[in-house]
This record gives structure tokens, sequence and C-alpha cells, in this order.
């Protein structure tokens, strides 16, 4: 759990530094760093979900991902959990819920996230979450200054996901195979892709639905690949 703790560290330190920062960046030069993050979110989901070996389990497990994150409105949860943080800390911030949700996609989306979580759990190797925290930190500094404090407190779910990956794995080293991985991986490519989309503003997708998907394309892998 090293790995994730000082990940979360290092969000915590980038997103301070981006929101001290905040103040001295002109809304267009924010809208174009934005942009830039919706850019380079959309290259590492096509990127990853290259990664596939079988598009059926793919396909399948992105439809049915979709279907049950929309039937328990996963988005909608997050959004309130979200709102409730910002009503327990008086944030005014119009952006929290976004600058919270975004966040918590790119952070916790990767493919670094996926097999560095599983190479902690498997392991006792953090050094890949090692490497990842400092690209988060950095990117945090960007995210917080466009979107604010919720930024920040991404590193509650951030916790909660990467640690559970990690002491999943550590309980069940012989279910991750390479190919469990790999697809894995490629289901995360498609949530970023959908998330690069919503940071573009080229059509609101309920990103967040999709993520019951990861569990699924695990699940069909290893009884398929």
């Amino acid at each position: 759990m090293w790995g994730t703790f000082v990940n979360a560290i290092a969000v915590v330190a980038g997103s301070s530094m981006g929101l001290v920062l905040r103040g001295g960046f002109p809304e267009r030069i924010k809208s174009i760093v934005f942009k830039g993050i919706g850019l380079v979110t959309l290259f590492i989901g096509f990127q990853m979900t290259l990664k596939t070996g079988n598009l059926i389990i793919l396909f399948f497990s992105i439809l049915i991902g979709a279907i049950i994150g929309e039937s328990l409105d996963i988005e909608g949860r997050i959004e309130r959990f979200g709102n409730l943080i910002k009503s327990k800390f008086g944030s005014g911030e119009d952006r929290f819920v976004e600058g919270f949700m975004t966040a918590f996609l790119v952070f916790c989306m990767g493919s670094m996230t996926i097999i560095g979580s599983i190479e902690d759990g498997l392991n006792g190797n953090p050094s890949i979450l090692y490497a990842k925290s400092m690209l988060d930190g950095f990117a945090s500094i960007s995210l917080a200054s466009v979107l604010g404090v919720g930024v920040l407190f991404s590193v509650i779910p951030l916790l909660l996901y990467q640690g559970g990956i990690t002491v999943l794995a550590s309980l069940s080293k012989a279910f991750f195979t390479g190919a469990i991985i790999n697809e894995l991986s490629a289901a995360g490519g498609i949530i970023l892709i959908g998330l690069g989309i919503n940071i573009l503003e080229i059509k609101r997708i309920k990103v967040a639905n999709f993520l019951p998907s990861l569990a699924i394309s695990a699940v069909l892998a290893y009884f398929i690949a």
C-alpha cells in the first residue's frame, strides 16, 4: 500500500500548488491548458485500448458495464458524494464536482494504476506507483489550477480504488494474469476516451457509469482469454 499512500501525498501536494498558482493564470490560459489535458487523455485512452487481445471481451465488457452503471446511476452517486464533501467543507466553487470526478478518472483509469497496483499487491513492488506519483503530482498542478479544490479531494476515491486493487491482488494472486491485466487496461482506455471527449466538450458522456466495465472485463478475460 505504500505506493498508493505516496501517490495520494503527491496529488495533495500538486493540487495545493495548483490552487496557489490558480489566481495567476488568465482564463484563456486555463482554457487552453484544460483542452491540452483533454487531448492527452484521448491519446492515452486510444493507446490503452489497443492493448486488448480480444475485441469481443472489450465490446461486451463495455456494453454490460454501461448497463450496470446506468442502472445503478454510478455517476449520479459520485456527484452526490462530491456535493456532500463540498457542503461539508463549505466550498463555494462551481466546478468542485467536475474537478473531483475528472481528477479521479485521470488518476485512476490509466494502465499504470492497474499494473502498478497489481504489482504492489502481488510482489510488494511499488516502483510503478512511485513513478505514477510523479506524473500525477504534475498533472494535479494543472488540473487544480483550472478546476479548483475538487481535484485535491479526488485523493479520497484514489485511495479507495487504487488501494482496493492492491489489496485484492494480494489476496488473489492466481487471478491476475497478463491477459486480464491487458483487458482491464483496454476497458480503462475506453473510459479515458470518454473522459477526453467530455473535457474537450465534444459531447457529454456519463463516463463514471462505465466503471463496472473494469470488473466485467476481468471476469470475461478470466473465462475466455
